[in-house]
């Protein structure tokens, strides 16, 4: 960039000396052939300069913005679940593309100008002195005029394109969930309703890079006219010094190009400092999540190097709260104790804090007071891989990836045999559809397991589980897709493919639960119950309520098909009076689902 900032500022200078001493003033045609074979070198000189100078700006640009997505990803891989509550989806996606995107253009746009700009600037401006003092002076009236006016634009930019940002996270969260949804989306028949909130949506981001625009518009002609205006000074007293005889007409034209070039080199810093002021923004989300203190680490570990070995649970008076401000706790006051192989059953009314519960055992979020103890040793104290590494979990929103079957199973051990793939399954009770499928093992999943079913893609992911053979394995509401006679088989293999692993059950029915070592009943974050069932049935009444509920409606849904099956009145539905139909509905069960069951 240098070699091409020198040749712009010597070619006027040997240009005006090929006009007044060549042409003007009789040095002949070697001269002049002389000064043009030297131009020429300088515009060699100076191409070459300029396509280096362009090549290795990009290639530094690029690789920039590469390391920024890689540091970005990487942070956010570091989040814990309170972290990335912080983000939308859609905002996060933003940052790690448009806002990247925007920061590698103006580092390309940078890395060019800042030699470029400030070394045509100086040297113009040296030059136009070194010709004529009178002249050059016009153009440093100009400059500080031309900065005020570009510090307004950016003063009144940055605001505009903070916005403009804002609504492409919109947009882009918006986009994510509707194309993720898009069969409940169909099922509804929503497909107006999402296409008028998309339309909105894309018509306020629209407004908002109008009103960010409308600065980029107005700086160029601005700058033109500056430039114009300035040139036209120039001519006009220049014409005025040359006629007088105290300027030769080369000189004079040096003196406009060197105009020509300031003024120019002044146009690009405009556009550079403005087109940063939308880079600003972008930088200020990338600064964001990049400076977002993590709060799950492992750095204060006592002891890094343990491992899960047994996988005794404690909990020692443990309360917690999503949020540091918020007054109340989702649990409060808990403690219990899990054996290494027992079968632990969580069960209570929704919003109970079950899953919160659990959450807390591989620090997926701490706890707020108390301790949780693994192998009687605080989860704070081991470092987090060891202590994700030793606990399987099923989560309640059962969640595959593109890839194959085979490739989602190996999530569990990627080192694991095709034989330890399909005892896993089998365990599972996957196998036998899985190799139902053409591709078997091998058949491609789509996006979040799309093209199975929820049953389906539940016992997929016991299955990816239990091939990580964890000392501890979480199953959040794991079986709830899948009938009763199979989550009873899922059960069976439990007692002997983990027998030594400790198991925790969440679920809605009191069958997945019955047969667990201990059974603990929650109600709005705090403990009311803990034994076997034969002991919560007979002394703890929040249990007996969500038992005997679950056995009435059995077997009232049981009485109505029985019903149906032998009415002829009205074939395809079932006949009951109305407030027997409202008694089912506040149940929670419809008369859809008895019809259904029928």
């Amino acid at each position: 960039m240098l070699t091409e900032v020198a040749g712009e500022i010597v070619l006027p200078k040997l240009m005006a000396g090929m006009i007044d001493e060549g042409i003007l003033g009789g040095r002949g045609m070697g001269f002049i052939i002389r000064q043009a074979v030297i131009m020429l070198v300088c515009i060699i000189i100076q191409v070459s300069g300029g396509i280096g100078g362009h090549y290795f700006s990009v290639k530094a640009a690029v690789n920039f913005s590469s390391d920024v997505r890689k540091a970005v990803f990487n942070k956010v891989q570091e989040f814990s679940f309170k972290n990335i509550d912080k983000f939308s989806t859609g905002s996060l996606v933003t940052r790690l593309t448009n806002d990247i995107t925007q920061i590698m253009n103006i580092t390309r746009m940078a890395l060019i100008m800042a030699v470029r700009s400030p070394g045509m600037l100086i040297g113009g401006i040296i030059m136009a002195f070194s010709m004529n003092a009178h002249l050059a002076s016009v153009m440093l009236i100009m400059i500080p005029l031309l900065g005020i006016t570009i510090f307004s634009l950016m003063k009144t930019a940055l605001p505009r394109f903070d916005s403009m940002q804002r609504k492409l996270d919109n947009l882009n969260s918006r986009t994510e969930e509707n194309i993720t949804n898009v069969r409940v989306i169909k099922s509804f028949v929503r497909d107006k309703f999402e296409i008028t909130r998309f339309n909105r949506s894309s018509a306020e981001l629209r407004d908002a890079t109008y009103s960010a625009m409308k600065i980029v518009v107005c700086a160029i002609p601005v700058m033109t006219l500056a430039m114009n205006i300035t040139t036209l000074i120039v001519l006009w007293l220049g014409g005025n010094i040359v006629i007088a005889g105290d300027m030769q007409v080369g000189a004079l034209s040096a003196i406009v190009q060197y105009t020509t070039q300031i003024l120019s080199s002044l146009m690009m810093v405009s556009m550079m400092i403005i087109n940063s002021t939308r880079a600003l923004a972008s930088i200020r989300r990338i600064s964001e999540v990049l400076e977002t203190e993590i709060d799950l680490t492992d750095e204060n570990a006592e002891d890094k190097d343990k491992v899960v070995t047994e996988g005794r649970i404690e909990f020692r008076n443990v309360s917690f709260k999503y949020y540091d401000n918020h007054e109340d706790y989702v649990l409060s006051d808990i403690s219990f104790t899990a054996e290494s192989g027992q079968t632990l059953g969580i069960i209570g009314v929704t919003g109970s804090g079950k899953s919160s519960l659990v959450q807390l055992i591989p620090r997926l979020y701490d706890v707020s007071e108390g301790e949780v103890l693994v192998d009687g040793v605080n989860v704070k104290n081991y470092s987090l891989y060891n202590l994700r590494e030793g606990v399987g979990m099923v989560l309640q929103k059962n969640v595959l990836f593109s890839g194959s079957i085979e490739e989602n199973l190996r999530w569990g051990d990627e080192n694991a045999s095709d034989e330890e793939i399909r005892e896993a399954s089998r365990a599972a009770q996957a196998d036998s559809f899985v190799t139902g499928f053409t591709d078997g093992y091998a058949m491609e999943l789509g996006q979040g397991g799309i093209n199975v079913s929820g049953g389906q893609k539940q016992r997929l992911c016991i299955a990816r589980a239990l091939l990580k053979k964890p000392k501890i394995l979480i199953l959040d509401d794991s079986t709830s897709a899948v009938d009763t006679a199979t989550e009873a088989q899922i059960r069976c293999a439990f007692s002997t493919t983990l027998k030594n692993t400790t198991k925790i059950i969440i679920a809605q029915r009191i069958s997945s639960v019955i047969g667990a070592d201990k059974i603990i009943v929650l109600n709005d974050g705090r403990i009311v119950g803990e034994g076997t069932h034969d002991e919560l049935i007979k002394t703890n009444s929040e249990y007996q309520d969500i038992y005997y509920s679950q056995l009435d409606r059995e077997k009232e849904v049981s009485l109505y098909a029985s019903s149906y099956r032998t009415s002829r009145e009205r074939p395809g539905c079932i006949r009951c009076k109305k407030g027997q139909a409202d008694g089912y509905e506040k149940g929670g069960i419809s008369s859809a689902f008895i019809y259904r069951r029928g």
